[in-house]
C-alpha cells in the first residue's frame, strides 16, 4: 500500500490503539467493530514492516518504531481536523470583513444610506469601502481589489456575473427659481437653454449623449462637471438644465430648491446592475452582500 493512498481511518486506528492499549477499546472509541480494527492494524503492520503493538500483561504496548510514529500521526490527524473544521460560511452578525464596492456618485446617494442602515443592524462589524468606477474595473474585480461594481458598466456585460438591480430613466432638473421654466419643460426650451453636463460617473452620461445625437437633437452646453451631485448643487443656484437619472432626482426632490420634469422627448431606459467576478460567485459573504443590495433596491422601487 503506497503512502499516498493510506486511508485516514488507518491512522485513526493507530492513534486509538496507542491511547487505549487495547484493540477492543479502540474499536469502541472509533465506533467500529473489533474485526475492522484488527484488519486495519494488520494493514498498518504490513505497510510499515513493524509489529507496532505487541500484547503484554499491561495491554498492547507500542514498539520503539510505533513510538516514533505517534507525533507525526497525531500531527496529520490534528491538521485534518483543522482543515475539516473550516466551512465556507459567512455570519454577518459577527463578521469583521471589509467589502469594497465600486459605484457612481448616484449609487452612493441612492443606496448607501439604506445599506448602512441595514448593516448597522444585521452586520454591525462589517466595513464598507467605496471605490470610484474606473477603466481598471475589470481587473479590480478579477483580483479581488473590489467585491462588486454597481452601475451601468457595459464593459462588464461579457465575462462577469451580473444581475439587474433596477431599470433607470432620465429626468430633467432646473432651479425652482428658474426665470423661464416653471410649470413645464418644452422641447424648444430644452434646445435653447444652457445645460450642465456630467463627464464621468459611469456610462450613463455617455449613453445620454449617444441617444441625443441619435435623435438629431442638440444641447447648448455651458458647464461640464465630473459628477451628478456637484452638477445638481450648481443647478439649484443657476438657470442651467441638468438631465439626470430619475432615481437621483427623486432623492434630491424636496431637499433643495429644484424642479423635476420629464425629458421632453423619448429616451430609452437603461439597466443598473451589480457585477462580480466568477472567483467570488460562490463566496458566502459576497452572496450575502449581493442579496442585501438587490433587496434594498427592490424595496426602494416599491416605496
Amino acid at each position: 500500500m503506497a503512502l499516498d493512498t493510506m486511508d485516514i481511518r488507518l491512522l485513526q486506528v493507530f492513534d486509538a490503539v496507542y491511547k487505549t492499549r487495547s484493540v477492543t477499546e479502540a474499536a469502541v472509541e472509533l465506533d467500529l467493530g473489533q474485526p475492522a480494527v484488527s484488519v486495519a492494524l494488520s494493514k498498518l503492520r504490513h505497510h510499515f514492516g513493524d509489529p507496532l503493538f505487541v500484547r503484554t500483561s499491561h495491554g498492547m504496548e507500542s514498539t520503539p518504531f510505533a513510538e516514533g510514529l505517534v507525533r507525526p500521526v497525531r500531527g496529520v490527524l490534528e491538521a485534518l481536523e483543522v482543515v475539516m473544521g473550516h466551512h465556507n460560511t459567512f455570519e454577518p452578525a459577527t463578521s469583521k470583513r471589509i467589502f469594497r464596492i465600486c459605484m457612481t456618485d448616484i449609487s452612493q446617494l441612492v443606496l448607501l444610506p439604506r445599506l448602512w442602515e441595514t448593516l448597522s443592524v444585521e452586520a454591525p462589524h462589517i466595513r464598507i469601502d467605496i471605490l470610484p468606477l474606473s477603466p481598471d474595473i475589470a481587473r479590480q474585480l478579477e483580483s479581488g481589489e473590489a467585491d462588486l461594481a454597481l452601475g451601468m458598466i457595459p464593459q462588464l456585460d461579457a465575462g462577469f456575473y451580473q444581475n439587474v438591480l433596477f431599470s433607470q430613466k432620465f429626468a430633467c432638473m432646473v432651479s425652482a427659481h428658474h426665470p423661464r421654466i416653471q410649470k413645464e419643460l418644452r422641447l424648444e426650451q430644452y434646445a435653447s437653454e444652457s445645460h450642465a453636463v456630467v463627464s464621468s460617473s459611469g456610462a450613463a452620461p455617455v449613453f445620454l449623449d449617444q441617444e441625443i445625437e441619435r435623435l438629431g437633437l442638440t444641447r447648448r452646453v455651458s458647464l461640464n462637471i465630473p459628477n451628478f451631485i456637484g452638477a445638481a448643487l450648481v443647478v439649484e443656484h443657476t438657470d442651467l438644465i441638468l438631465t439626470i437619472p430619475e432615481r437621483l432626482a427623486e432623492v434630491l426632490r424636496g431637499r433643495a430648491a429644484l424642479r423635476i420634469f420629464p425629458v421632453p422627448f423619448q429616451l430609452p431606459q437603461y439597466d443598473v446592475k451589480q457585477h462580480w467576478h466568477e472567483r467570488f460567485h460562490s463566496d458566502p459573504g459576497s452572496q450575502w452582500l449581493r442579496r442585501v443590495i438587490a433587496g434594498l433596491m427592490v424595496a426602494s422601487a416599491r416605496a
